[in-house]
Order: structure tokens, then C-alpha cells, then sequence
């Protein structure tokens, strides 16, 4: 997995690039701002992009837009120290696929960026279930308006998948989730990714948002 990291903070892109390098996660590039991050994804072509909110020139969430607009096939991770609803949100409409706070642990990281390269994208603790929230009251927006929306029926799960479904709807981590129905954390990562798999959602705030229409909660 090739990384570009986006951060306005030298000390920040030192210390993270010495963090994935140790684990054989390739660093391929840096960048201080959204503009250099444009710049660099189209030159650079990486897997993944580590993105920060606030910087100056051109902001976290403008750059994912131009990213995901020329080069959709890259991921982006906002990886910030904002835990705002709103930052949230409008990251993931802007396209990125998963949103980490920074005051995580570095095992915790580097775990959150391994279950990525499995295809279940991350998001820091708590922040799912502000984002069934979102979904649940957007869809409700959506069923007055008279739209029918673009998900898709629950043909072809499993119970045991609908389960993990409605426990990761809730707020639970993956960690809580497995310690809930007895299995590994290794199991429920699976089963995340054989969901969106299943269902055909691009990431993991699509499926709580189809958690919300089935009324898991």
C-alpha cells in the first residue's frame, strides 16, 4: 500500500512516516496543503491518501473533493483532531472512506490501516453511530420528499451478518462487537467486509445508513 500524508504539521508528517515505514507501509509522498495534495495525488498515484482538515491554502475537505472528482479510484482517511459533526459528515459526502481522530493509539492506527487494505474502511470509536444519525435522519428527509433512494434490499444476508450489522449501527466497535457474539475481531472484520460486499456499498457510513432504513438500531 502506496501512502501519500497530507498534514501542515512537519512534525506530524515526520513522525507518521517513521510510524508506517516501521510497519511496511510505504510512504510515497508529503504535502503541507490541499492544493500540493491535488498536485501530488495525480503525480504520485497513490492507494491511499491521510488527510487533515484544517491546513491552510486549500482545506482537508475541498482537496478530498478535487481528488475523488479526478482520481476516484484512490482512497482518502481523513486522519485529524476534530471530532466535529459537521467535519464528519461533510468528509464523507466530499468522498473520503474512513475518519480518524489523532489522539488514537499508534497499535490502534496501524490496525484501523490494516482492515483498510482488507476493505473495511475506518472510523474512530463513537463516530458511527453519529453517523447513523445522520444517515437515519437524511433518509427520513429523503422518505417525505417521496424518493425511493438507491439502497438496496437485505436478499442474501446471513443472521449472522444482520447481527453484526445492527450491533456496528449501534456505536460498538469491532473490539465490543466481537466480545458481544463471542467471536474475533478478526471474525466481525470479515463480516463488515462480506456486507458491503454483498450489498454493494462503497463504504462503511453507506452501511449504516442502510442499517438505519432496515431499523437495526
Amino acid at each position: 500500500m502506496r501512502v501519500l500524508l497530507v498534514d501542515d504539521n512537519r512534525l506530524m508528517l515526520e513522525g507518521l512516516t517513521n510510524l508506517l515505514e516501521a510497519h511496511g507501509i510505504h510512504v510515497a509522498g508529503t504535502a503541507g496543503d490541499g492544493l500540493q495534495a491535488t498536485r501530488s495525488a495525480q503525480t504520485i498515484k497513490p492507494d491511499l491518501i491521510l488527510m487533515d482538515i484544517r491546513m491552510p491554502v486549500c482545506d482537508g475537505l475541498e482537496a478530498t473533493r478535487r481528488i475523488k472528482a479526478r482520481q476516484p479510484e484512490i482512497k482518502i482517511v481523513m486522519l485529524t483532531t476534530s471530532a466535529e459533526e459537521g467535519d464528519l459528515f461533510e468528509s464523507i459526502k466530499s468522498g473520503a472512506c474512513g475518519y480518524l481522530i489523532k489522539n488514537m493509539s499508534s497499535d490502534a492506527f496501524i490496525e484501523a490501516l490494516r482492515g483498510l487494505e482488507q476493505g473495511v474502511p475506518p472510523f474512530s470509536p463513537g463516530l458511527a453511530a453519529k453517523l447513523l444519525v445522520e444517515f437515519a435522519r437524511l433518509a427520513g428527509k429523503e422518505a417525505e420528499m417521496g424518493g425511493k433512494g438507491d439502497i438496496e434490499n437485505r436478499e442474501g444476508l446471513t443472521e449472522r451478518q444482520t447481527e453484526v450489522l445492527r450491533l456496528v449501527a449501534s456505536g460498538l466497535a469491532y473490539k465490543e462487537v466481537a466480545q458481544r457474539l463471542g467471536i474475533s475481531e478478526r471474525t466481525v472484520r470479515f463480516h463488515m467486509t462480506e456486507i458491503m460486499e454483498r450489498l454493494h456499498l462503497a463504504n462503511r457510513a453507506q452501511v449504516l445508513a442502510y442499517a438505519s432504513k432496515l431499523d437495526l438500531k
